[in-house]
């Protein structure tokens, strides 16, 4: 059975409202309610203080709370409005004299709302203090990704055993979602991507009616999610023929500059000098220009989380983080190459998650 960890995390995130000098914080962003409290529904507050953590939500999930929260959280369930309630909760705690609030998630209308509750309490935003505890990942969040990368790659194999020239990308798209949830994904993390052809040009190009020629190129790119921990995976094929001479040359280009990536990222660098060891290696062969995004970043409950691996990130990359590996060469016109794993961040190195299996595979 695995270690219960909100306890500590509650204990890790107090002192951090001690020392932004608050007495409590609103928790909105639900992966960071789900990492507090354990709830994985699609509504609900906590609301962490000094004396205890209360978690509010509507009928809905009454019984999901208090089967998924036990000893937690102190567990509200509103019969109207939730906000009323997290009000009137307020209003038992005269010592609440400044309360935290997730800032880069709310609006101006729910901010608003927000100080109608807070009663007495000074509201203070605050920016991303959930998500810092959230990057360094515990053995377990580790295992979920892994067995999360590992159904991906069953998946994968047997979608690509189907795959010929003449489906529409949304087909391959579907029956790969089909494998994914089959094998015990609980969803999909972002919308699947399969570019043939010209569409692998744009790195978020999803899936289309267009109809796979033979000899194009495929980008693959998608997810899998088991406990709430995301995988994700991006492999490049040719269907329905060999791989042509370009074509090849600029794969084997990505496929070295990802190894190189993966071999010489380790905790304790810097976000750019670990974009650096993909992109240098791209531009010094004239494809600085078609590799335009960052070479990877965080994964955890979002698919999208800090760290970030960037030429812009100047901040060490956290031990235990789990981040993404993905350089990729777009030419407009013509297609894409991009390659992506999965990495767990120590100070010897980084630790494989995903199969790493990156050979050029060719669909007959």
């Amino acid at each position: 059975m695995s270690p219960d960890r909100r306890g500590e995390r509650r204990t890790r995130l107090l002192a951090l409202l001690t020392e932004h000098g608050l007495d409590g914080l609103i928790v909105t962003v639900l992966p960071n309610v789900r990492y507090l409290t354990g709830f994985s529904g699609s509504a609900g507050v906590a609301l962490v203080l000094r004396e205890e953590t209360v978690f509010f939500s509507d009928f809905r999930y009454q019984a999901q709370a208090a089967s998924e929260l036990g000893e937690a959280a102190r567990v509200e369930i509103a019969q109207s409005n939730v906000w009323e309630r997290v009000e009137s909760v307020l209003g038992e705690y005269a010592g609440v004299a400044t309360l935290g609030f997730e800032a880069h998630a709310v609006s101006v209308a729910e901010s608003e709302r927000l100080e109608k509750v807070s009663g007495r309490a000074t509201l203070r935003p605050v920016k991303e203090l959930v998500e810092g505890l959230r990057v360094s990942k515990s053995p377990e969040e580790v295992d979920a990704i892994r067995e999360a990368a590992r159904l991906a790659h069953e998946a994968l194999d047997a979608t690509l055993a189907t795959v010929r020239a003449g489906q529409r990308e949304i087909e391959v798209a579907a029956r790969l979602e089909y494998e994914l949830r089959q094998r015990g994904s609980e969803w999909h993390p972002f919308h699947t991507t399969v570019a043939s052809g010209p569409q692998g040009a744009l790195p978020h190009a999803g899936a289309t009616e267009k109809e796979i020629s033979a000899g194009d190129l495929v980008v693959l790119d998608f997810g899998a999610q088991v406990d709430g921990y995301c995988a994700d995976i991006t492999r490049t094929v040719v269907v329905g023929g060999r791989a042509d001479e370009r074509q090849r040359a600029i794969y084997d280009l990505v496929r070295e500059a990802q190894l190189a990536a993966r071999e010489g990222m380790r905790a304790g660098m810097t976000g750019r000098q670990a974009d650096a060891l993909a992109r240098s290696m791209i531009e010094v062969r004239g494809f600085g220009d078609a590799f335009g995004h960052s070479l990877g970043h965080g994964l955890g409950l979002e698919v999208h989380e800090a760290p970030r691996v960037s030429r812009l990130n100047e901040e060490p990359l956290p031990e235990d983080a789990v981040v993404t590996v993905e350089p990729g060469v777009y030419v407009p016109g013509w297609g894409g190459v991009r390659i992506e794993d999965d990495v767990r961040l120590t100070a010897a190195g980084a630790e494989l998650l995903t199969d790493g299996e990156t050979q050029l595979r060719e669909i007959a």
